[in-house]
Protein backbone atom coordinates (compact mmCIF):
# COMPACT_ATOMS: atom_id res chain seq x y z
CA UNK A 1 0.00 0.00 0.00
CA UNK A 2 1.41 3.47 -0.81
CA UNK A 3 0.03 5.99 2.03
CA UNK A 4 -1.12 9.50 1.51
CA UNK A 5 -0.31 12.39 4.11
CA UNK A 6 2.75 12.39 6.54
CA UNK A 7 1.49 10.72 9.89
CA UNK A 8 1.95 6.68 8.71
CA UNK A 9 0.35 6.19 12.04
CA UNK A 10 -2.80 7.30 11.47
CA UNK A 11 -2.81 6.53 8.10
CA UNK A 12 -2.36 2.79 9.01
CA UNK A 13 -5.17 2.95 11.69
CA UNK A 14 -7.44 4.07 8.98
CA UNK A 15 -6.47 1.54 6.42
CA UNK A 16 -6.97 -0.85 9.28
CA UNK A 17 -10.49 -0.29 8.77
CA UNK A 18 -10.45 -2.09 5.38
CA UNK A 19 -7.81 -5.15 6.21
CA UNK A 20 -6.75 -7.39 8.76
CA UNK A 21 -3.59 -6.66 9.26
CA UNK A 22 -1.56 -3.28 8.22
CA UNK A 23 2.13 -3.45 8.71
CA UNK A 24 3.90 -0.27 7.90
CA UNK A 25 7.90 -1.30 6.06
CA UNK A 26 9.70 1.78 5.50
CA UNK A 27 7.74 5.74 4.99
CA UNK A 28 4.93 5.73 3.20
CA UNK A 29 4.60 1.85 2.04
CA UNK A 30 2.83 -1.05 4.43
CA UNK A 31 1.97 -4.27 3.72
CA UNK A 32 -2.04 -5.62 4.20
CA UNK A 33 -3.49 -8.79 4.38
CA UNK A 34 -7.26 -9.05 4.14
CA UNK A 35 -8.36 -6.13 2.11
CA UNK A 36 -11.85 -5.67 1.42
CA UNK A 37 -12.91 -2.64 -0.24
CA UNK A 38 -10.39 -0.19 -0.28
CA UNK A 39 -11.02 2.29 -3.11
CA UNK A 40 -12.81 4.94 -0.12
CA UNK A 41 -9.88 4.90 1.92
CA UNK A 42 -8.59 9.12 2.19
CA UNK A 43 -4.95 8.07 3.39
CA UNK A 44 -3.93 5.19 0.75
CA UNK A 45 -3.31 6.00 -2.71
CA UNK A 46 -3.18 2.72 -4.05
CA UNK A 47 -3.14 -1.08 -3.37
CA UNK A 48 -0.81 -3.34 -5.44
CA UNK A 49 -0.45 -7.38 -4.95
CA UNK A 50 3.07 -7.55 -3.46
CA UNK A 51 5.82 -9.30 -5.66
CA UNK A 52 8.53 -8.74 -2.73
CA UNK A 53 10.82 -5.96 -1.43
CA UNK A 54 14.67 -4.95 -2.01
CA UNK A 55 16.97 -2.28 -1.49
CA UNK A 56 15.81 1.09 -2.67
CA UNK A 57 17.47 1.22 -5.87
CA UNK A 58 17.26 0.41 -9.39
CA UNK A 59 19.20 -2.32 -9.75
CA UNK A 60 17.73 -4.03 -6.45
CA UNK A 61 14.64 -3.37 -7.80
CA UNK A 62 15.67 -4.49 -11.76
CA UNK A 63 16.83 -7.96 -10.44
CA UNK A 64 13.46 -8.50 -8.21
CA UNK A 65 11.13 -8.28 -11.23
CA UNK A 66 13.31 -10.46 -13.12
CA UNK A 67 10.50 -13.32 -13.35
CA UNK A 68 7.27 -11.52 -11.95
CA UNK A 69 5.25 -11.80 -14.72
CA UNK A 70 5.95 -15.39 -15.32
CA UNK A 71 1.70 -15.73 -14.18
CA UNK A 72 0.82 -12.60 -15.85
CA UNK A 73 -0.65 -11.87 -19.48
CA UNK A 74 -1.48 -9.07 -21.65
CA UNK A 75 0.52 -6.15 -21.97
CA UNK A 76 2.32 -4.45 -19.30
CA UNK A 77 2.86 -0.44 -18.11
CA UNK A 78 5.32 -0.02 -14.72
CA UNK A 79 4.73 3.38 -12.55
CA UNK A 80 7.32 4.29 -10.16
CA UNK A 81 7.33 6.34 -7.16
CA UNK A 82 10.23 8.10 -5.34
CA UNK A 83 7.81 8.22 -2.03
CA UNK A 84 8.02 11.66 -0.62
CA UNK A 85 11.00 11.98 -2.50
CA UNK A 86 13.09 10.40 0.22
CA UNK A 87 14.80 7.72 -2.19
CA UNK A 88 16.18 10.46 -4.77
CA UNK A 89 15.36 7.57 -7.33
CA UNK A 90 15.22 8.87 -11.14
CA UNK A 91 11.56 7.20 -11.41
CA UNK A 92 11.70 7.88 -15.18
CA UNK A 93 15.05 5.85 -15.65
CA UNK A 94 13.09 3.37 -13.66
CA UNK A 95 10.23 2.90 -15.94
CA UNK A 96 12.54 2.32 -18.83
CA UNK A 97 14.73 -0.24 -16.53
CA UNK A 98 11.94 -2.26 -15.47
CA UNK A 99 10.12 -2.13 -18.54
CA UNK A 100 12.46 -3.63 -20.12
CA UNK A 101 12.89 -6.78 -17.63
CA UNK A 102 9.26 -7.47 -18.71
CA UNK A 103 9.65 -6.90 -22.26
CA UNK A 104 12.52 -9.42 -21.94
CA UNK A 105 9.57 -11.13 -20.76
CA UNK A 106 7.55 -11.41 -23.74
CA UNK A 107 5.10 -8.41 -22.63
CA UNK A 108 4.15 -6.01 -24.89
CA UNK A 109 3.96 -2.23 -23.14
CA UNK A 110 0.59 -0.19 -23.41
CA UNK A 111 1.12 3.28 -21.61
CA UNK A 112 -2.91 3.77 -22.04
CA UNK A 113 -4.53 0.87 -21.38
CA UNK A 114 -2.78 -1.80 -19.75
CA UNK A 115 -3.80 -5.38 -18.72
CA UNK A 116 -1.27 -5.34 -15.90
CA UNK A 117 0.73 -2.04 -14.13
CA UNK A 118 3.41 -2.69 -12.17
CA UNK A 119 4.12 -0.61 -9.58
CA UNK A 120 7.24 -0.01 -7.86
CA UNK A 121 7.36 2.28 -4.74
CA UNK A 122 10.97 3.44 -3.76
CA UNK A 123 11.72 5.00 -0.52
CA UNK A 124 14.00 5.36 2.65
CA UNK A 125 16.07 2.09 3.05
CA UNK A 126 13.16 -0.08 1.00
CA UNK A 127 11.71 -0.53 -2.21
CA UNK A 128 8.45 -1.97 -2.78
CA UNK A 129 7.42 -4.09 -5.71
CA UNK A 130 3.65 -4.89 -6.88
CA UNK A 131 0.75 -5.53 -9.16
CA UNK A 132 -1.40 -3.10 -9.34
CA UNK A 133 -5.17 -3.82 -7.98
CA UNK A 134 -6.73 -1.30 -7.05
CA UNK A 135 -6.84 2.82 -6.83
CA UNK A 136 -8.10 5.22 -4.43
CA UNK A 137 -10.56 7.68 -5.70
CA UNK A 138 -8.96 11.19 -5.09
CA UNK A 139 -11.92 13.36 -5.85
CA UNK A 140 -12.01 15.31 -2.17
CA UNK A 141 -11.50 18.65 -4.06
CA UNK A 142 -14.63 18.73 -5.46
CA UNK A 143 -16.50 18.88 -2.44
CA UNK A 144 -14.25 22.07 -0.87
CA UNK A 145 -16.26 23.05 2.43
CA UNK A 146 -16.93 26.38 0.29
CA UNK A 147 -17.94 24.92 -2.48
CA UNK A 148 -21.10 22.75 -0.78
CA UNK A 149 -24.54 24.35 -0.28
CA UNK A 150 -24.03 24.92 2.95
CA UNK A 151 -21.04 26.00 4.62
CA UNK A 152 -20.08 27.21 7.74
CA UNK A 153 -16.23 28.25 8.84
CA UNK A 154 -14.25 25.90 10.43
CA UNK A 155 -15.61 23.17 8.24
CA UNK A 156 -13.36 19.98 7.96
CA UNK A 157 -11.65 18.82 4.84
CA UNK A 158 -13.33 16.01 3.04
CA UNK A 159 -10.08 14.21 3.38
CA UNK A 160 -9.68 14.06 7.02
CA UNK A 161 -13.94 13.17 7.57
CA UNK A 162 -13.08 10.16 5.12
CA UNK A 163 -10.76 9.01 7.38
CA UNK A 164 -12.57 9.42 10.56
CA UNK A 165 -15.68 7.84 9.28
CA UNK A 166 -13.51 5.27 7.79
CA UNK A 167 -11.89 4.86 11.36
CA UNK A 168 -15.24 4.73 13.07
CA UNK A 169 -16.67 1.94 10.75
CA UNK A 170 -18.24 3.57 7.61
CA UNK A 171 -18.45 0.98 5.11
CA UNK A 172 -21.33 -0.64 2.78
CA UNK A 173 -23.86 -1.86 5.30
CA UNK A 174 -22.80 0.27 8.24
CA UNK A 175 -24.95 2.91 10.20
CA UNK A 176 -23.14 5.76 11.52
CA UNK A 177 -24.32 8.30 13.92
CA UNK A 178 -22.97 12.13 13.95
CA UNK A 179 -24.53 13.52 17.35
CA UNK A 180 -23.03 17.29 16.44
CA UNK A 181 -23.34 16.87 12.49
CA UNK A 182 -23.04 20.70 12.14
CA UNK A 183 -22.52 21.18 7.98
CA UNK A 184 -22.85 17.31 7.38
CA UNK A 185 -19.09 16.83 5.82
CA UNK A 186 -18.80 13.88 8.16
CA UNK A 187 -21.65 12.03 7.05
CA UNK A 188 -21.04 13.15 3.24
CA UNK A 189 -17.77 11.23 3.60
CA UNK A 190 -19.66 8.63 5.57
CA UNK A 191 -22.08 8.13 3.45
CA UNK A 192 -19.79 8.09 0.13
CA UNK A 193 -18.02 5.22 1.78
CA UNK A 194 -21.33 3.25 1.66
CA UNK A 195 -22.43 3.80 5.12
CA UNK A 196 -26.14 4.41 5.79
CA UNK A 197 -25.72 7.86 7.90
CA UNK A 198 -27.67 9.95 10.75
CA UNK A 199 -27.17 13.47 11.54
CA UNK A 200 -28.20 15.24 14.86
CA UNK A 201 -27.41 18.85 15.91
CA UNK A 202 -29.27 21.36 18.15
CA UNK A 203 -29.33 24.36 15.78
CA UNK A 204 -31.97 24.04 13.22
CA UNK A 205 -30.21 26.21 10.79
CA UNK A 206 -27.20 23.35 10.96
CA UNK A 207 -30.37 21.04 10.24
CA UNK A 208 -31.67 22.26 7.28
CA UNK A 209 -27.95 22.94 6.04
CA UNK A 210 -26.79 19.16 6.64
CA UNK A 211 -30.37 17.91 4.96
CA UNK A 212 -29.00 20.57 1.98
CA UNK A 213 -25.32 19.01 1.93
CA UNK A 214 -26.62 15.36 2.07
CA UNK A 215 -28.99 15.74 -0.60
CA UNK A 216 -26.23 17.21 -3.02
CA UNK A 217 -23.71 14.67 -2.34
CA UNK A 218 -26.01 11.44 -1.51
CA UNK A 219 -29.35 11.96 -2.35
CA UNK A 220 -30.70 10.55 0.95
CA UNK A 221 -29.84 10.43 4.75
CA UNK A 222 -31.26 11.26 7.98
CA UNK A 223 -30.98 14.63 9.80
CA UNK A 224 -32.80 15.21 13.03
CA UNK A 225 -32.73 17.96 15.49
CA UNK A 226 -31.74 16.71 19.30
CA UNK A 227 -29.92 17.22 22.13
CA UNK A 228 -26.77 14.81 21.45
CA UNK A 229 -27.04 14.25 25.30
CA UNK A 230 -30.08 12.49 24.77
CA UNK A 231 -30.01 11.03 21.39
CA UNK A 232 -33.34 10.13 19.96
CA UNK A 233 -32.26 6.74 18.96
CA UNK A 234 -32.66 3.60 19.65
CA UNK A 235 -29.75 1.03 21.94
CA UNK A 236 -27.63 -0.33 19.82
CA UNK A 237 -28.75 1.04 16.72
CA UNK A 238 -25.46 1.82 14.90
CA UNK A 239 -22.19 0.62 14.44
CA UNK A 240 -19.89 3.53 14.77
CA UNK A 241 -20.40 7.30 15.70
CA UNK A 242 -17.55 10.24 15.12
CA UNK A 243 -18.21 13.61 17.42
CA UNK A 244 -16.56 16.37 16.44
CA UNK A 245 -16.89 18.56 19.77
CA UNK A 246 -17.01 22.06 19.54
CA UNK A 247 -13.53 23.96 19.58
CA UNK A 248 -13.11 26.60 22.21
CA UNK A 249 -16.70 27.91 22.60
CA UNK A 250 -19.51 27.04 25.20
CA UNK A 251 -22.17 24.52 24.33
CA UNK A 252 -25.67 26.21 23.08
CA UNK A 253 -27.63 23.76 24.59
CA UNK A 254 -29.17 25.54 27.36
CA UNK A 255 -27.55 25.10 31.17
CA UNK A 256 -24.66 23.17 29.79
CA UNK A 257 -20.90 23.57 30.30
CA UNK A 258 -18.76 22.15 27.44
CA UNK A 259 -17.08 19.08 29.74
CA UNK A 260 -20.79 18.62 30.31
CA UNK A 261 -22.36 18.50 26.72
CA UNK A 262 -18.88 16.12 25.28
CA UNK A 263 -18.96 13.99 28.62
CA UNK A 264 -22.95 13.69 28.30
CA UNK A 265 -22.57 12.96 24.45
CA UNK A 266 -20.22 10.61 25.00
CA UNK A 267 -22.23 8.56 27.68
CA UNK A 268 -25.28 8.80 25.34
CA UNK A 269 -22.47 7.21 22.01
CA UNK A 270 -21.83 4.07 24.65
CA UNK A 271 -25.40 3.91 24.45
CA UNK A 272 -26.02 3.74 20.72
CA UNK A 273 -22.91 2.12 19.45
CA UNK A 274 -19.59 -0.08 19.88
CA UNK A 275 -16.94 2.28 18.68
CA UNK A 276 -16.61 5.97 17.90
CA UNK A 277 -14.39 8.37 16.72
CA UNK A 278 -13.42 11.97 19.10
CA UNK A 279 -11.90 14.84 17.88
CA UNK A 280 -11.84 17.95 19.69
CA UNK A 281 -9.21 20.90 20.40
CA UNK A 282 -8.10 19.54 23.63
CA UNK A 283 -7.25 16.34 24.50
CA UNK A 284 -10.97 14.52 26.12
CA UNK A 285 -9.46 10.90 26.94
CA UNK A 286 -10.31 11.61 31.01
CA UNK A 287 -13.69 12.61 29.69
CA UNK A 288 -14.22 9.67 27.51
CA UNK A 289 -12.51 7.05 30.05
CA UNK A 290 -15.32 8.68 32.47
CA UNK A 291 -17.92 7.94 30.18
CA UNK A 292 -16.97 3.94 29.99
CA UNK A 293 -15.07 4.05 26.79
CA UNK A 294 -11.67 2.95 26.19
CA UNK A 295 -8.97 5.12 24.60
CA UNK A 296 -7.22 2.37 22.13
CA UNK A 297 -5.48 5.15 19.70
CA UNK A 298 -5.03 9.19 19.69
CA UNK A 299 -3.68 11.53 17.08
CA UNK A 300 -2.91 14.82 17.24
CA UNK A 301 -3.15 16.40 13.90
CA UNK A 302 -1.76 19.87 13.38
CA UNK A 303 -4.00 21.80 10.60
CA UNK A 304 -2.58 25.32 11.79
CA UNK A 305 -0.86 27.11 13.57
CA UNK A 306 -3.57 27.75 16.56
CA UNK A 307 -5.05 24.54 15.71
CA UNK A 308 -4.61 21.00 16.36
CA UNK A 309 -7.23 18.35 15.99
CA UNK A 310 -6.70 15.61 18.82
CA UNK A 311 -7.95 12.21 17.13
CA UNK A 312 -9.47 10.01 20.18
CA UNK A 313 -10.06 6.31 18.94
CA UNK A 314 -12.55 4.87 21.32
CA UNK A 315 -14.26 1.67 21.80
Amino acid sequence: MELAGEDDAFAVREAESRCSAVDPVAPGVATARGIKAPETLAYTRRICRLIGTCESDVAAASALVRTAGRDRTGTVAVRARDVRGLAGVDTQAAERRLGGRLVDQGFDVDLDDPDNTLVALFSSGLAALGWLEAETVRDFTARKPTDKPFFQPGSMAPMDARALANIAGAAPGARLLDPMCGTGGILVEAGLAGAAVVGVDAQAKMVRGTRRNLSAYLGDGSVLRGDATRLPVADGSFDGAVLDAPYGRQSKVAGSSLSDLVGGTLSELRRVAPRAVLVGDRVWSDAAEAAGWTVADRFDRRVHASLTRHVHVLK
